[in-house]
C-alpha cells in the first residue's frame, strides 16, 4: 500500500517537474511584470500625491506673493511652478493668477508667456479656453487682430464659446471688417443668457453697428472693404 502511494506521489512530482519545466519561465515572467505593474502603479500613485501638494504650496506661496503685490517673488516662484509642477491643474491656475499680475504691471511678455503655457498645456479645457481668451485680448490690445483671431480658432470650450464669438467681433471690427464682426456678436448675444449683464455690453456693440438685436433680424449694413 506504501509503495502504492508512493508512486503516486512520484508520479505528481514528475508532473510537476514537467510542468515547470514547460511552464516555469513564463509564469516567472508573469510574476514578474505583475509585480512591477503593483509597484509602477504604487509609485506613480505616490508621484501624484506628492506633485499635487507640491504645486499647492507653491500656489498658495504664489497667491501671497499677488496679493503683496511682490512681482519679483512671483517672477520667481511661477518658475519654479513650471518646473516642479508643471502637469498640474495648480500650475494652470497659478500661470492665470501670475499672467494677471504681469497685465496690471504691464509686463505683456511675461503675461503672454504665462497664459500660452496654459492654453497650450492645460488638460482643463475650461482652464485652457480662459487663457485663449486672455491671450486675444492681450493682441487685441498690442493691436494684432490676427493673432487674436488664432487665439480664438480652436481649443475654445462650448461654456465659453459665447465669449470668444464676442472677442471675435472685436478682432474683425479692428480689421475693418464690419459684417463680419457684426455677425460675430449676434452669435455672442443669442449665445448668453438674457439675465447676464456682459449681453447688454455686446448690444451695446451692436448698437454702433446700427443693429437693434432685439428687434428682429439685422439690417444689412453697407461698409467700405
Amino acid at each position: 500500500m506504501a509503495t502504492h502511494y508512493d508512486l503516486e506521489e512520484q508520479e505528481q512530482l514528475a508532473q510537476m517537474k514537467h510542468f515547470w519545466a514547460k511552464y516555469g519561465n513564463l509564469i516567472t515572467w508573469a510574476l514578474i511584470a505583475v509585480l512591477g505593474a503593483f509597484a509602477a502603479w504604487n509609485g506613480w500613485q505616490y508621484w501624484q500625491r506628492k506633485s499635487a501638494l507640491e504645486a499647492a504650496a507653491l500656489y498658495d506661496e504664489l497667491d501671497r506673493a499677488a496679493q503683496a503685490q511682490d512681482r519679483e517673488r512671483v517672477q520667481r516662484v511661477w518658475a519654479d511652478v513650471q518646473a516642479q509642477a508643471g502637469r498640474t491643474v495648480q500650475a494652470q491656475q497659478a500661470g492665470l493668477l501670475a499672467a494677471r499680475v504681469f497685465e496690471a504691471a504691464a509686463q505683456l511678455d511675461a503675461a503672454r508667456q504665462a497664459l500660452q503655457f496654459v492654453a497650450e498645456a492645460s488638460a482643463d479645457a475650461d482652464l485652457a479656453s480662459v487663457a485663449r481668451l486672455r491671450l486675444a485680448g492681450l493682441e487685441l490690445q498690442a493691436k494684432q487682430p490676427d493673432a487674436a483671431l488664432k487665439w480664438l480658432a480652436s481649443g475654445i470650450s462650448a461654456d465659453f464659446k459665447a465669449l470668444a464669438a464676442d472677442r471675435q467681433g472685436d478682432a474683425l471690427l479692428a480689421q475693418g471688417k464690419a459684417d463680419e464682426a457684426r455677425q460675430a456678436y449676434e452669435q455672442a448675444w443669442t449665445a448668453m443668457d438674457a439675465t447676464q449683464d456682459y449681453r447688454r455690453l455686446v448690444e451695446a456693440k451692436l448698437n454702433t453697428l446700427g443693429v437693434n438685436p432685439g428687434a428682429g433680424a439685422a439690417p444689412q449694413l453697407e461698409t467700405s472693404r
